[in-house]
């Protein structure tokens, strides 16, 4: 209790000194509005649309949400295939690492030409950003199983798919989680640049909405929201995986 406690503190402490130095930089500058506006603009906007923008927080949200979970359920399924198959990781690995090779700038235009306008587009486009850590992570662990636990396994008669499901995964839990944390951080990108390239509502629609009227500080309440939604993301994804590989906690 008393850890949480100081956390909140540094955390409140941060903040704070991070619009105290905005709000600095604006008075000092005279910086006008539509170029830099200070914290109580921002607030003033974020106040009077509320509603406006949690309406469209809410499509990025789930946009969000549905990426990461059919982001990580690719990503598993595709780790324990390679761990499984040569030939899998033989004719999968090239393309699946092609596909981390491209922009995704360069892909979203595609996805919004085959899947529209909609929520698939951009579901599609954070699964495309998220998968590959989750692969790469959880392939890894799968990989590095302590050679001593293969042979206590095998010495014990256990097939291939128990060795699997009571040895390997287990083991591989703890890199699976890492994947996970970075997953969680790379989602809403994948949501925001579907939005960015097309879409019908969401955070970065109202950016670019509001790019283009010079209403800057509805842009940096959007932004604000964005930056909330990311945070209780990776939050929720850090307790969860302790809750999972609950065991590290006590080393």
């Amino acid at each position: 209790m008393v850890d949480l406690f100081f956390r909140i503190l540094r955390i409140a402490a941060g903040l704070s000194l991070f619009v105290g130095l905005w709000g600095g930089v604006v008075w000092l500058f005279e910086l006008p509005g539509y170029l830099l506006p200070g914290p109580v603009a921002v607030y003033d906007a974020l106040v009077r649309q509320w509603s406006f923008l949690l309406y469209h927080a809410s499509i990025t949200a789930g946009e969000t949400v549905l990426g990461f979970f059919f982001g990580v359920l690719a990503g598993v399924f595709l780790a324990l295939v390679l761990s499984i198959s040569e030939n899998a990781r033989r004719f999968l690995l090239p393309p699946i690492t092609a596909t981390q090779s491209l922009p995704v700038f360069a892909i979203a235009p595609l996805l919004v030409l085959w899947f529209g306008f909609g929520l698939t587009s951009k579901i599609v486009m954070a699964v495309l950003v998220i998968f590959f850590s989750v692969t790469s992570t959880f392939h890894d662990g799968l990989r590095r199983t302590d050679p001593a636990f293969l042979d206590l396994a095998q010495l014990y008669g256990m097939s291939r798919w128990q060795t699997l499901r009571y040895v390997r995964i287990p083991y591989a839990l703890p890199a699976l989680c890492s994947g996970l944390r970075i997953a969680a951080v790379f989602a809403p990108i994948g949501a925001v640049v579907g939005e960015w390239v097309g879409a019908k509502g969401g955070l970065a629609f109202i950016m670019l909405q509001a790019n283009a009227r010079m209403q800057t500080a509805t842009m940096f309440a959007a932004l604000l929201l964005l930056a909330v939604m990311v945070l209780s993301l990776r939050a929720i994804v850090e307790v969860a995986t302790r809750k999972l590989v609950y065991w590290q906690e006590e080393n």
